[in-house]
This record gives C-alpha cells, sequence and structure tokens, in this order.
C-alpha cells in the first residue's frame, strides 16, 4: 500500500467630502473656481473604490446599504454552516456577531457538519425543499459540483478582487470566507522544556497515553493531514501513532478540550495559535506538513432571500470581519504578527486540499484504512441530529 500511497496519486484529482455652503456675494469666481475643482478631486477619490468595483463587477452597496435592501426584501436569512457544535465555535460564533451587527435580520444559521449539509441540500434539491440561502462548507467539492450543476449564483462581492486566488471562483459562484489551519497542539506548561517539535515526535513512547485526536476518518480535513503525516512518515508512522494509545473523538474541537481541561497534553487533528506561547500552541515546523484551507461560502441561486445572503457574504468577507488575530482570506490584510499569509506556507498545502477533496474515491479508501488502524467511529455527531429541513 506504501508503494501506492504518493503525492501524485493523492494529490492529482482568493466619500466623497461634501463643501460647505458659501455665499455667492462673498466669493469670488476665482475662489469658486477653486472650490469646485476641490469638489471634483474629493468625489473622485471617494468614488474610485466604486469605480474600480464596478469595473471588475464586483458589489458596489456599502454593508449598510444592504442592510437596507435586505429589510425592504423581507429580512430573513436561513444559513447552513459547517462546524463540530451547535452553540459554540465558529458557526455560532458568526451568529452571534451577525445578529450584534445587523439586529433586524431574522437570521436562522444551522451548524452541522460539513458531509451532512452537502448531503441534506442535495436532497432538498431532489425534493425541491430547498430551505438555506447561503451555504459554507468544508467538503470543498461540493462547490465545484454545484457550479457546474448551476446551482450557484455568479455574484462577485464587494473586495472579490481582493481575495488571493486559491480563494475565490473566477466567475464568482463561490468565494472563501475563512481560513482554517489544523495541525497539533499542546499544552506549553505540561510539555515542559522538550515539547513535541514535529509529527514524527508524536510517535516518541514518552507520550503514550497523552494524546487526544479527532478521527481522521470523521472527518475529511483531518483525513488529509493525517494522509499527508503518512506520506511524509510513511505507514508505519499510523501504525505507531496507534500504539499510542489516543484517545480519539468525534468533532476537531475535541482535542483541543481535552488539552484546555487537562486531560492530555497533546490534541492531533485540530487548529490552535501557532504565535501563542502558552497555554496550548500548535506546531508548525519547516519542512513537516500541516493543512490549511479557505472554508467556502455561496448563495444558492434558488436562493428565496438573495438580497440578504449578499449582505451576509459581504459581511464575511469585509474587512471588519476579516481583521482579526487569524490568517485572512485577504491579499490587503495583514496576517497576525509572526505569521506570512496562508498561501506563502507550501507545508500548509493549501493547494492540495481542494484536490484532495475531488478524489472522493481517494478519500473513502484512505477512510477505511484508517479505521484498520484506529477502529472504527464512535459517538454522536457533536452538533446534534438537525434532520432533513433545519430551519424551515
Amino acid at each position: 500500500m506504501s508503494s501506492n500511497f504518493s503525492r501524485r496519486r493523492m494529490l492529482a484529482a482568493g466619500a466623497g467630502a461634501v463643501l460647505g455652503a458659501t455665499s455667492a456675494t462673498s466669493v469670488s469666481a476665482a475662489s469658486a473656481g477653486t472650490q469646485a475643482s476641490a469638489g471634483t478631486t474629493a468625489d473622485s477619490a471617494s468614488g474610485a473604490a466604486s469605480w474600480a468595483a464596478a469595473v471588475h463587477g464586483e458589489e458596489t452597496r456599502s454593508l449598510d446599504e444592504l442592510y437596507q435592501d435586505a429589510l425592504a426584501e423581507g429580512g430573513k436569512l436561513v444559513v447552513y454552516a459547517g462546524g463540530d457544535l451547535a452553540d459554540s465555535g465558529s458557526g455560532a460564533g458568526a451568529r452571534t456577531a451577525f445578529r450584534q451587527r445587523f439586529p433586524e435580520i431574522d437570521l436562522t444559521l444551522i451548524v452541522d457538519y460539513s458531509k451532512y449539509h452537502d448531503v441534506r441540500v442535495d436532497n432538498q434539491f431532489a425534493t425541491d425543499t430547498l430551505v438555506p440561502d447561503v451555504i459554507q462548507l468544508q467538503t470543498l467539492h461540493d462547490f465545484t459540483r454545484w457550479k457546474r450543476e448551476g446551482r450557484l449564483l455568479r455574484y462577485k462581492p464587494a473586495g472579490f478582487s481582493k481575495l488571493h486566488k486559491k480563494f475565490r471562483d473566477p466567475d464568482g459562484a463561490w468565494t472563501a470566507a475563512a481560513v482554517i489551519a489544523f495541525s497539533y497542539l499542546y499544552d506549553v506548561a505540561a510539555a515542559g522544556a522538550n515539547p513535541p517539535q514535529t509529527p514524527l515526535d508524536l510517535v516518541d513512547p514518552r507520550w503514550k497515553g497523552a494524546i487526544a485526536s479527532s478521527y481522521p476518518h470523521d472527518d475529511d480535513a483531518v483525513l488529509y493531514l493525517f494522509a499527508l503525516y503518512v506520506e511524509k512518515y510513511g505507514w508505519d508512522w499510523a501504525a505507531d501513532f496507534a500504539a499510542q494509545q489516543p484517545q480519539f473523538a468525534r468533532g476537531s474541537f475535541s482535542p483541543g478540550t481535552a488539552v484546555s481541561t487537562k486531560q492530555k497534553i497533546i490534541g492531533v487533528g485540530t487548529g490552535a495559535n501557532p504565535t501563542s506561547t502558552s497555554p496550548t500552541r500548535m506546531g508548525m515546523a519547516d519542512e513537516h506538513p500541516f493543512m490549511a484551507w479557505g472554508q467556502r461560502i455561496a448563495i444558492f441561486k434558488q436562493a428565496a432571500n438573495p438580497t440578504a445572503a449578499k449582505l451576509f457574504v459581504n459581511w464575511q468577507l469585509s474587512t471588519e470581519r476579516q481583521t482579526s488575530s487569524n490568517w485572512s482570506v485577504r491579499t490587503d490584510i495583514a496576517p497576525p504578527t509572526g505569521l506570512k499569509p496562508i498561501w506563502e506556507y507550501p507545508h500548509a498545502n493549501v493547494d492540495g486540499f481542494p484536490r484532495f477533496m475531488e478524489d472522493r474515491a481517494r478519500v473513502e479508501q484512505l477512510k477505511q484504512t484508517f479505521a484498520l488502524y484506529f477502529g472504527e467511529v464512535k459517538g454522536d455527531p457533536t452538533p446534534g441530529w438537525p434532520g432533513l429541513h433545519p430551519g424551515r
């Protein structure tokens, strides 16, 4: 099997100022001419961004203008978002933040595993019962498929041209709304003076019984991370990792929870801050793999609330939303101090994950292979069971 596990097989498959009124009797002709020139300059400067956006076919309305238009449309919005927990985590955080920013919009945001949301939407298409206006998922291949099927609205939100090219469909069928990175993390204090420096150190016998991990065969992003580890270190690494008796659980949040609550020292298949010095830190060593991707977002062509959907997408991609302690999908927003833009890390495999996700046969083969090493997935889905038509 090792001979078949190659990068080629696995990976083949982005105001105008208003002049004060002046009495005609107190202003000379020359002065009036100067004011007119100044006004033209100010108007030009204020309209430059709108003009550039119009040239690129981007949305020119501000968030506040879209907000008012969305209220005139009816003020409702349904979003399906991939995530691990219904009432906490990034999905629930977006729900809270959007409601604070646009309190008169009746937002329903349903969090579930991406692999359930996508088939839920496909079933809704099949039964002509589509519920969401906006979809935001980890299953990147669904967006290229839905585009081919004509399901997605081709729309370029404000700032579209500022998104890195890896994080936008050229026709605007989808964009990436957030950068997510998975690796391993560790408790800085508990790991001591010699923490795991690379993923290879995770199989050091001294960490036996000290590791929590999300199931790689339950989450495609974690699956890709483990696939990268095996590609780099060989299948013996997987056998040695199993011998560490890791505590497996569903949900990519679970390793971080196990570490933060002092149940374990190391968590694998999750995200963390690579620049943090305490209490936890993410492993991101040069020449060793980790993985990152842009969580894609799109508006369905059949959306019942298209203006509200545009508001949500524009808000997600706005500078006010993208300026944070995390990497941004925008090229005009600097990364956190101490980091480069995510696309400048070759070992983040930003290009590799979308290709990996397109090769569904390979994905399924790897899921079953890792089940042989780590056992079958156990436990209920951590977001609960939203059913066939949540948000209807």
